[in-house]
């Protein structure tokens, strides 16, 4: 492999520079987040429960209605949840 002229490795320097300020801006949000659950639920919140809501917010409301037809489907298959059509 060839060694990079000056120009080239200011520029490699560069962008891994970038991505090193990135990933601790990374790691400083992922505290800030950890503490927001810590803080909910030291007043009772159910973090699992807030983190599951979290993730079903970011999807469209169409793939969110599709996945919870196949999720009752299955659980209906496995006696899991209530067959209308049992009662």
């Amino acid at each position: 492999m060839d060694i990079p002229n000056e120009s080239t490795a200011k520029q490699l320097k560069a962008f891994i520079e970038r991505v090193e300020r990135l990933e601790e801006e990374k790691a400083a949000l992922a505290s800030d987040i950890r503490e927001v659950f810590a803080e909910a639920k030291s007043v009772g919140f159910d973090t699992k429960a807030m983190r599951q809501i979290i993730r079903i917010r970011k999807k469209d409301e169409n793939e969110r209605q599709e996945e919870e037809a196949v999720l009752d489907t299955y659980m209906r298959a496995l006696g899991m949840a209530p067959d209308f059509g049992d009662e």
